[in-house]
């Protein structure tokens, strides 16, 4: 497994379809939450603060996932099935051809901040 020593090496890492969505999620999230770190946890880049996740994204070979706290998920469920996508206990898969609404990162980010209390 490649260790990535930031973002940007994330992003060019990976597949070349992805790296505009990714580029999009990740400035969200650094507009959304200007005031916590950029991190690598888990050989994925997210924005955290005190030790927690706050919210993560991550690249596979057909699709990408953000990822925030349960509650966040739940809270926003409905939003997500409108957006027609899918959602797992913790996060969010999407694509080029059913990207994620830049409203809905920033209502993620926020819910997940709120409930982590960071």
């Amino acid at each position: 497994m490649i260790a990535f020593a930031d973002h940007d090496a994330y992003i060019a890492a990976a597949p070349e379809a992805l790296r505009p969505l990714l580029t999009l999620v990740r400035a969200r999230l650094a507009q959304t939450l200007p005031d916590v770190d950029e991190i690598i946890r888990y050989d994925m880049p997210g924005f955290g603060s005190a030790g927690l996740i706050i919210a993560g994204y991550a690249a596979f070979s057909k699709q990408c996932g953000l990822y925030v706290s349960k509650g966040a998920i739940s809270e926003y469920s409905d939003d997500i099935a409108a957006a027609g996508l899918k959602a797992s206990k913790t996060g969010v898969t999407f694509s080029p051809s059913k990207p994620i609404p830049d409203e809905l990162i920033a209502a993620l980010a926020i819910a997940s901040r709120r409930e982590l209390g960071v």
